[in-house]
């Protein structure tokens, strides 16, 4: 089984300096070491950064709306080299219903994964976000899966996109931000939560690296695992069915006249195997 594993992170080293792979930089290494330890046998993962946007998106929208073409592109590549699902590794979800309308292989999202995942783990989840801006994105997307019954709240970091990524090599750095992940967690077990699902991939690799998934009998449920596990299962119940994603309304593809002219507009490799 192979899957694609799309960050959107752009590969740059701690001196921002780019550099030719996301595994070449220190966040990188620390998703690898994460991704192996999540993958059964048989499974390959290859994982892919930004290159043609900033890969800065997370917290803004216009930043988010040009890191999404890259995505939706790079899954149409995915299946044409012929990997079996392609996986939005980002708890934003962005191009996450775009790609499922463009390919036909499975798409997964890490928060979409995550969360029902969550949900199977305890009959309530906190989040915790990786600050106040990001707040609002996420629970949007709880909304969109439907889950806001289940949601107890959030708890927001004091942190900052930068600072994450000055802690991927800065130890000391990281240890104040591992206590606060930790206040945040009692926080939302306080409030209720049974599951504790921390979003952002900086904070994920840390547990992950720290060997972190539980505190006081609750569950800390780190995205890019689930989103592994669940890519697994939709690859092989493809497999065993023929068919994942549903083409009925939301995500069919155009057909027809309407079909040809759009490709004469985007090119021939949209909608892979439309007709």
């Amino acid at each position: 089984m192979k899957l694609w594993f799309q960050s959107l992170i752009r590969p740059i080293d701690h001196n921002n300096v780019k550099v030719a792979t996301l595994e070449e930089t220190p966040f990188g290494g620390l998703l690898r070491k994460l991704l192996n330890g999540c993958a059964s046998p048989g499974t390959e993962i290859h994982i892919e950064g930004l290159s043609n946007s900033s890969g800065m998106g997370v917290h803004y929208r216009f930043l988010e709306y040009n890191d999404t073409k890259e995505i939706i592109y790079n899954a149409i590549r995915a299946e044409k080299e012929g990997y079996d699902a392609f996986l939005v590794g980002n708890i934003s979800d962005a191009g996450l219903r775009e790609a499922r309308e463009m390919v036909n292989i499975p798409v997964l999202g890490a928060c979409e994964s995550t969360l029902h995942f969550a949900c199977m783990m305890g009959a309530t989840f906190g989040l915790i976000t990786i600050s106040e801006k990001w707040t609002p994105r996420l629970i949007e997307n709880v909304e969109r899966c439907g889950l806001s019954s289940r949601l107890v709240g959030c708890e927001a970091l004091d942190t900052s996109p930068l600072e994450l990524k000055k802690a991927v090599h800065d130890l000391t750095l990281r240890e104040a931000i591992m206590a606060d992940i930790m206040a945040a967690s009692r926080r939302l077990l306080k409030r209720g939560a049974e599951v504790i699902v921390p979003a952002g991939g900086d904070v994920v690799v840390f547990l992950a690296d720290a060997n972190i998934y539980q505190l006081e009998g609750a569950p800390i449920l780190v995205s890019h695992a689930a989103l592994i596990k669940m890519a697994e299962a939709a690859v092989r119940l493809k497999e065993i069915t023929g068919v994942f994603t549903s083409k009925h309304l939301q995500y069919a593809p155009p057909t027809g006249d309407f079909l040809k002219r759009v490709r004469d507009f985007y090119g021939p490799d949209v909608y892979p195997g439309a007709e």
